[in-house]
């Protein structure tokens, strides 16, 4: 499945709704101001429904790539080795070695599963032409909280890649999705567990 990067713009009504750069695949109902080369993509209900999959950076696909190879070929290895030796222990009903090998086979065996099925089921997004007038997947956004006036950076990335200490945000999150369609100099307000929160974005690249 290919995907081109458009833009559109959108009712009021959809502020609130998921959005993707993604081309070519408009909700039916969402009222359409298509500009000649791009169309911004609103999905109403949860990212993927329409496309059948979660979409996700170039980065963060090789990352999870690279995760799997390792634990493939050198935790599992490691465990079974584990799982030997333990088990010439002796009688393994109290070999306190051996369930602890087991446990940790059966959680690398589980990690492996869930990565592969992110992987399976991920779409890559093309980011290396990205608009900077207003924010979609894949931006790097700057904030200015408006509480304190301290200044964050993030990249607006998909559900498995997501991690806030290295920057990277989910587009499904509440900042996310907040962010997703606003410009330059607009002010972003989020409903958080701790409160409400109140940016201005700086710049969007």
């Amino acid at each position: 499945m290919a995907f081109l990067l458009v833009e559109v713009s959108f009712p009021a009504s959809f502020l609130g709704s998921r959005a993707l750069e993604i081309p070519g695949a408009l909700p039916e109902t969402s009222e359409q101001l298509l500009t000649p080369s791009r169309v911004l993509v609103i999905f109403p209900d949860e990212i993927g429904e329409f496309m059948g999959r979660t979409p996700i950076t170039r980065d963060g696909y090789n990352q999870l790539h690279k995760e799997l190879g390792n634990l493939k070929k050198v935790v599992r290895p490691q465990v079974i080795k584990d799982i030997e030796e333990a088990r010439a222990h002796g009688d393994l009903s109290e070999n306190a070695e051996y369930v602890a090998a087991k446990e940790r086979q059966s959680f690398v065996e589980k990690k492996i599963h869930e990565i592969e099925q992110k992987l399976a089921n991920s779409e890559i997004m093309d980011t290396s032409n990205l608009p900077s007038d207003r924010v979609g997947f894949g931006s790097v956004v700057t904030l200015s909280n408006l509480e304190n006036g301290g200044e964050v950076t993030y990249q607006i990335v998909g559900p498995d890649e997501s991690n806030v200490d290295s920057g990277k945000i989910s587009i499904a999150s509440p900042l996310g999705k907040a962010l997703v369609g606003k410009e330059a100099d607009d002010e972003v307000i989020v409903k958080t567990p701790g409160g409400v929160k109140r940016y201005t974005i700086l710049k969007i690249k």
